[in-house]
């Protein structure tokens, strides 16, 4: 009780900074008010790949919570704040998210003509999103084109400033052999086509009125683009979250098993383990200690092999009652990042009416957001080094 409580009082002194409506930042581009790169700082390059509707926008909300500062918010203040537009890029002191789509080929208009999906990679102008990228990477700004999700047109270009974090997610970020080359750490959120049924039957059939004809037709429709051009990209990701049904009740279609799929060998990046890094571990939390409604809880640590890659992969199937008491979990993990004793569960608490705070989908994006951090704080500790090197030297 004693230690709930104190975490309790953690989060409450923080949570305020990572409320919804803290989403923006106080003085939004306006260059000045990011956080510029110092002498000699190259960016580090992140990239993300999942599917529409796979949770992106949560994950890049815990990312960049993750780094502090004014929270991120949307390029300019985005449509309706004076002088604003409609933007899909995101803006915080250290981190830049650029959205991908902004990179389509044609507008919506456009695509009708051509009879093909934004799935499809003839539909993605990848030599442009390769000399942004390098440009940023290389300190250099950029005039970068928008794609308005609204009215589905290709709006007027605007300005992107290099930041010390850049990250980049999309439907094809690992697609083009130079760009990943570029980019520092991968990700990649692969949601089931099981989960995806039942989250769209849930959205459009029970709270649309859609006919499960017409949401089947609709799955049906888009998964042949998707199993040719999206999943493949699975193979290049340094961490995969993978979201499957259970494996604790067959019949129950709520509860999820969550899976990160941590590629071993990455620079820079240790996974995160259970117990004892390198073993095989499955483990039932004592219901005193994590208080989880039926079918239970369960969690494991494992070493496999992904795509020829050896990996360390851990596992939460099951959902809990109280974030707080995540702490008895976040107690037993190795290679956390965590820069004190609850501070992942602090992460948890503080976006706690955020989807997947009460399962291992919210417990795996916040690991995998401190990986980034402790990633992006070796490499400037390495170039710091460098540099002082460099200037000893000369």
């Amino acid at each position: 009780m004693k230690l709930s409580m104190t975490i309790g009082a953690i989060a409450a002194a923080t949570t305020s900074a990572f409320t919804t409506t803290s989403y923006m930042p106080t003085a939004l581009r306006g260059a000045s008010s990011l956080e510029a790169l110092k002498d000699g700082e190259t960016p580090i390059v992140i990239g993300l790949a999942a599917d529409s509707g796979c949770g992106k926008s949560t994950f890049m909300r815990r990312v960049t919570s993750t780094f502090g500062g004014d929270q991120c918010g949307p390029l300019g203040g985005g449509f309706g704040s004076p002088d604003g537009w409609e933007t899909n890029t995101l803006v915080s002191d250290m981190a830049t998210v650029i959205c991908l789509d902004d990179y389509h080929l044609n507008d919506r208009e456009g695509r009708k003509v051509s009879g093909l999906t934004a799935l499809n990679t003839a539909e993605q102008k990848f030599d442009l999103m390769y000399e942004h990228v390098k440009a940023l990477k290389n300190g250099d700004s950029v005039m970068k084109p928008i794609y308005n999700h609204v009215n589905g047109t290709l709006d007027t270009p605007e300005k992107i400033e290099p930041t010390p974090v850049i990250i980049i997610e999309g439907l094809h970020p690992f697609v083009d052999e130079r760009v990943r080359e570029l980019i520092d750490f991968s990700l990649y959120l692969d949601i089931s086509s099981d989960v995806k049924l039942n989250w769209k039957i849930q959205r459009d059939m029970e709270e649309r009125g859609h006919s499960l004809e017409s949401i089947m037709a609709s799955i049906d429709a888009r998964k042949p683009d998707f199993d040719a051009y999206i999943e493949p990209q699975k193979a290049f990701a340094d961490y995969i979250i993978e979201v499957l049904p259970t494996d604790l009740d067959p019949e129950d279609k709520q509860t999820l098993k969550v899976r990160a799929i941590q590629k071993k060998g990455v620079p820079d990046f240790n996974p995160t383990y259970l117990f004892d890094e390198g073993a095989e571990v499955t483990w039932t939390p004592s219901a005193d200690k994590l208080s989880s409604p039926a079918p239970g809880m369960k969690l494991s640590y494992s070493q496999e092999e992904y795509f020829g890659n050896d990996v360390a992969v851990l596992e939460m199937d099951g959902t809990f009652d109280n974030i707080q008491e995540l702490v008895y979990v976040e107690s037993n993990l190795g290679n956390g990042n965590s820069k004190f004793y609850g501070e992942i569960t602090q992460a948890m608490l503080s976006l706690a009416d955020s989807p997947g705070s009460n399962n291992g989908t919210g417990l795996m994006q916040t690991l995998a957001a401190f990986a980034i951090r402790e990633l992006y704080n070796k490499k400037s500790a390495t170039a710091k080094l460098q540099a002082s090197k460099a200037a000893a030297s000369a």
